[in-house]
């Protein structure tokens, strides 16, 4: 819970896909939004550090004492949740979001990766001005983000757009050039979009794309295996509200195809109900859908032809 400050971990022991009990495993930390496990060590991200607890999965009741795993990352608010994941490297992925709405603030805007235990640090993506979600095409194993566009610039842009990491370090053109097309009115004088990755997908202004997950189970039809699904939060400045949907990303040759929708009914037209940030897919081949408007974990399964 990214305002309450808590982590919890929410257990479903008779396998009839609801929850059992719910415990709380952490507290007082800011704004704790990512976690990662590796080797039975749930790790958490808060504002400006991230965290370890040993061996969590047997001490629910009594977790460890947090060992601190980095306390040096910058303490903005602004675009300080930190979505992380380990990588096929066995490399924990951090971002470092944009303090602002548009800015240029050196060594930010990015996404770092480091060893288990902080050492090791590598700036993996230049000009990513706020990244909520990403993950690896199982096909080539390079790394997939979305990322939200910046505000002001009207109704309709900038795109926010779905990124594809080819060359360690690349730059995805924040602050400089929004949705590979739109150079910034302040800060895109002299700058020219071509000098910057173009988005593998650009998914509509405002929308706020978050959670990205590639789904490699059995459950779902074997045409989605390989796709991927995007959260997309919703807007919240926009005149006329977009996103608040989850959309399967189709993917063929390494390149997105197609975005097409795949769970929708979180607008009742302007009536906001709910708003979808995180996807990931279950044990069982299930896809969990994560709301923080409606404070709910959704379970879909394919069901055949109903």
């Amino acid at each position: 819970s990214r305002e309450k400050g808590q982590v919890y971990a929410v257990r479903d022991d008779d396998g009839d896909g609801r929850a059992d009990s719910v415990k709380v495993i952490a507290k007082g930390l800011r704004m704790p939004v990512g976690l990662a496990f590796r080797d039975g060590a749930l790790f958490v991200s808060a504002v400006d550090r991230i965290v370890r607890f040993d061996a969590i999965e047997s001490r629910l009741d009594k977790p460890a004492k947090p060992v601190v795993v980095v306390s040096d990352l910058h303490d903005k608010d602004h675009h300080g949740w930190r979505y992380i994941a380990f990588g096929p490297d066995g490399k924990l992925y951090v971002p470092l979001g944009a303090p602002c709405n548009i800015c240029d603030e050196p060594g930010l805007a990015s996404i770092i990766r480091m060893s288990a235990d902080g050492s090791d640090r590598e700036v993996v993506a230049r000009g990513v001005r706020n990244t909520v979600g990403f993950d690896w095409n199982p096909a080539d194993s390079k790394l997939w983000f979305t990322d939200n566009g910046r505000d002001w610039l009207g109704d309709d842009a900038p795109d926010d757009e779905i990124n594809i990491v080819a060359t360690v370090g690349a730059h995805f053109g924040y602050p400089y050039c929004h949705a590979g097309s739109i150079l910034d009115p302040e800060f895109g004088k002299g700058k020219s979009c071509a000098d910057y990755r173009a988005p593998a997908a650009k998914l509509g202004a405002h929308v706020a794309a978050l959670g990205l997950h590639f789904y490699t189970g059995s459950q779902f039809p074997a045409e989605y295996n390989g796709d991927a699904f995007v959260a997309l939060h919703g807007s919240w400045n926009r005149s006329k509200k977009s996103g608040y949907a989850v959309k399967r990303v189709q993917v063929a040759n390494g390149k997105v195809s197609a975005v097409t929708p795949f769970v929708e009914g979180f607008l009742d037209g302007e009536k906001t109900l709910g708003r979808p940030v995180d996807v990931i897919q279950a044990s069982d081949g299930s896809v969990l859908i994560s709301d923080d408007y409606a404070n709910a974990i959704y379970r879909v399964r394919y069901v055949g032809g109903k």
